[in-house]
């Protein structure tokens, strides 16, 4: 298939000098962006031929001049230094005179101008490959979606992940589970369970958990939709428990639906999971039929199936602290709210609402419909402020929409500096086209501008593409691939080049260069849910594996095939990892991935060794939101504000206010 050129290049060199200097005085004009205090994030683990790889942060906040001394310490003896001399390079190094039975433990010291400084707190080695995080078993439940973030304030990361029940789509009646909501130390250590309770129906599309700093405390909370009868972590019930709003129909299509009572919008404690605030969820939920509109596989229904497709979000919307953003509705009415939680308070600051439309809705907003199953967060104009990039919209910091593309509803988008010779970054998205196809003529597939909304390329016509991914994973091509629908793998210009992978979801920084490889996230059949509960272990006899098969595999586009790097027997949730991203070691990606049984979660990072150095992923503002939001319906992995690939520059410094109690150097 070939491309279809709608908008034009920036070829002129005045023009692209002009807009890069927009940009660059932007930047060098904005404020300081909250950002946690992390520790060093130190790992230690074995490796088969004996030895421990071990990898810690380089902070963006750090000197570019610093180096760094790593200490091991075995048994009683004191610690000794093992590097001949500071690293210079990579945060990650081979201690190959280490044995790993001899339960060694790791610190590092920074070295600036030739002076040692304050050691980093000392960890102990891993015992095998990966790290065992046990997690509380729940009759009938599954571990599924997590995140994390700094609860206690402590610069270590916890882990708050989803314990799943049962789950319904929108599209589907019946009665599920109540979603619980669990915090865990890294080292298994139980913190506390929220219950949402039966008036929250468990299901992707319903339940989506913020966990940030909000009011710069140090400390991350704990934001999402609660209901009549949620249980907090201290055992406070919020609003009426005895209340059940369900609607138990069986035979209809609003059989265990939510769609009477209060919706409620609670902040929780981090540390104890207690109810800090609890306002009125807003966007409300009424009128029930008034949700429809012309994207996607649109229409409308009085039943509850598009009134409660709900997102979130966390956005720096004044360029320095983080607001919270609660949204709702996809297809047709879409309704955002941000938050600010501050001193105590919740308080609204912004509404965007595109407001009820009725068929055949000829008045419905130009911005109606336009929403996806993810999104995305980023200063996509370079004003040091963020924006929210809605799948086929976006809308501005201030609540007002920014632009809109017409592209309609799709299931994938990627928010990215795909091309690095355009200024800015760009948008990459694939559409339903279940409905009206031959109306409007949807591309299947389009890369767009994200500050302008210009289609740069697209491809596919009416086609429905149900999946695309961005990465680069091809260095013989400038700037990221991209692939999804007809037509295979292109580059960023939208030229075809090969045939494309076949995984178009998850991709994964795993070796030791700047090509992101590709991950395949294996399913727990033994722990998966159907419409009517557990779904059996399949036998033997039919072919499919008893255990999971985790792959993450190196594309090669010469032989235009895969080549596996690793292979676990952990697996993935319901369309992914439980989580995906830096969250320890050097700037690589980890796994957080269900062990067999679902009765711990297992942390997986690279081995591999590398001659990159680069500042942790999680002090890059828009990565970091990435991980806020992956936990968002159709999950996503988190890209950051710049291109990381081969060819790549230095990456722009960011300008941070850390807080809370970790190991991070002043920002010189």
């Amino acid at each position: 298939m070939g491309i279809s050129a709608t908008g034009s290049r920036p070829l002129n060199t005045l023009k692209a000098f002009l807009a890069a200097l927009i940009l660059a005085l932007a930047a060098d004009a904005r404020a300081e962006r909250q950002m946690e205090n992390l520790s060093r994030g130190i790992v230690a683990v074995p490796l088969q031929q004996g030895g421990m790889f071990v990898s810690w942060r380089l902070f963006a906040t750090d000197p570019e001049s610093v180096r760094f001394n790593v200490y091991r310490r075995q048994g009683d003896a004191l610690a000794t230094c093992i590097t001949p001399e500071p690293l210079a390079t990579a945060t990650s190094v081979v201690d190959a005179g280490a044995d790993p039975a001899a339960d060694p433990h790791y610190h590092v010291r920074p070295v600036v101008d030739g002076v040692e400084g304050p050691a980093s707190r000392e960890v102990e080695g891993w015992r095998q490959r990966f790290l065992e995080i046990p997690v509380k078993p729940i009759e009938g439940y599954r571990p599924g979606d997590a995140s994390v973030g700094d609860l206690d304030g402590d610069g270590e990361l916890e882990v708050v992940v989803h314990q799943v029940s049962r789950p319904r789509d929108n599209g589907t009646a019946g009665v599920t589970g109540e979603p619980v909501l669990d915090a865990y130390e890294l080292d298994g250590t139980f913190l506390w369970r929220i219950n949402l309770g039966r008036n929250i129906r468990e299901g992707e599309h319903y339940t989506q958990f913020m966990v940030y700093d909000l009011d710069g405390d140090g400390r991350a909370e704990v934001a999402c939709k609660t209901a009549d009868g949620t249980v907090d972590g201290a055992g406070t019930v919020i609003g009426d428990g005895e209340k059940d709003w369900r609607t138990l129909q069986p035979g209809s299509n609003r059989d265990g639906r939510i769609l009477d009572g209060p919706e409620y919008l609670t902040v929780f404690d981090g540390r104890t999971g207690r109810g800090l605030a609890t306002v009125d969820y807003e966007p409300g939920r009424g009128p029930i039929d008034g949700w429809g509109g012309i994207g996607g596989n649109a229409g409308n229904d009085a039943y509850g199936n598009r009134c409660d497709r709900f997102l979130a979000c966390v956005a720096y919307l004044d360029g320095e602290r983080p607001s919270l953003v609660t949204c709702r509705g996809v297809y047709g009415r879409i309704a955002i709210v941000a938050w600010d939680w501050r001193a105590g308070q919740l308080t609204r600051r912004w509404s965007f609402d595109t407001g009820v439309s009725r068929p055949p809705y000829d008045d419905a907003s130009p911005y109606s419909g336009m929403g996806g199953h993810s999104l995305g967060v980023g200063d996509v104009d370079g004003d040091g402020r963020d924006e929210i990039v809605y799948q086929a919209m976006v809308v501005d910091d201030d609540g007002t929409g920014l632009y809109t593309t017409g592209l309609r509803h799709g299931d994938a988008m990627h928010l990215a500096d795909i091309d690095p010779d355009r200024a800015g970054q760009e948008v990459f998205s694939v559409q339903e086209n279940e409905e009206e196809v031959e109306r409007f003529q949807t591309p299947g597939a389009a890369l767009r501008d994200a500050a302008s909304g210009e289609i740069l390329w697209s491809h596919s016509p009416m086609a429905d593409v149900p999946a695309g991914l961005v990465a680069d994973i091809d260095p013989r091509h400038r700037g990221c691939e991209v692939w999804g629908g007809p037509g295979g793998l292109r580059d960023a210009r939208g030229r075809e080049i090969g045939p494309s992978p076949r995984e178009a979801d998850w991709c994964i920084w795993w070796d030791g260069d700047p090509l992101r490889e590709l991950l395949t996230p294996g399913r727990d059949w033994s722990r998966a849910f159907g419409p009517r509960g557990p779904v059996p272990t399949p036998s033997a006899g039919t072919g499919a594996r008893r255990r999971p098969i985790t792959r993450i595999s190196k594309w090669n586009g010469v032989a235009g095939d895969t080549e596996p790097l690793f292979e676990c027997d952990a697996a993935g949730v319901s369309r992914g990892p439980a989580l995906l991203g830096d969250l320890v070691g050097d700037w690589r990606e980890e796994m957080l991935l269900v062990a067999p049984g679902g009765e711990s979660l297992r942390l997986y990072t690279t081995t591999m060794p590398t001659g990159m150095r680069l500042p942790t992923l999680l002090h890059d503002p828009q990565y970091r939101l990435g991980l806020a939001w992956q936990n968002v319906v159709y999950n996503k992995p988190p890209h950051p504000g710049f291109f990381l690939g081969h060819g790549m520059e230095r990456p722009p410094r960011p300008a941070l206010r850390l807080v809370g109690d970790g190991e991070a150097l002043s920002r010189p």
